[in-house]
């Protein structure tokens, strides 16, 4: 994970980090308001190839989700309920890739 701090390129942005999954590519971003309040800002990007494979076309599909500081607690907990029950159902990631391709190693996988 990428963590960047920006000053002048986008003001609104305090902090940032990137999260490279493949074709996607993650930012959790904090934000300030215009009256000061800092907030979460989610980010999926996502690139989309497509006209002629010759000559590709390039462009970058979005989803943002924006998560205030007194729904934290309610948004953390939730996600934690999601994840421990797709753990449940199919174990965790590393060992799923582990098991659909032997030439990965755990100590290799970033986290």
């Amino acid at each position: 994970m990428k963590e960047t701090r920006y000053d002048s390129k986008e003001k609104d942005i305090l902090f940032s980090r990137a999260i490279k999954a493949g074709k996607r590519l993650y930012y959790v971003d904090v934000k300030q308001s215009s009256r000061g309040d800092l907030y979460l800002a989610l980010t999926e990007s996502k690139k989309i190839v497509s006209g002629d494979p010759e000559m590709p076309q390039f462009s970058f599909e979005k989803h943002k989700l924006f998560v205030y500081p007194e729904d934290f607690e309610k948004f953390t907990g939730a996600l934690a309920d999601a994840m421990r029950f797709i753990y449940e159902q199919q174990g965790p990631v590393e060992q799923r890739v582990v098991e659909e391709r032997g030439d990965i190693q755990l100590d290799e996988l970033e986290f």
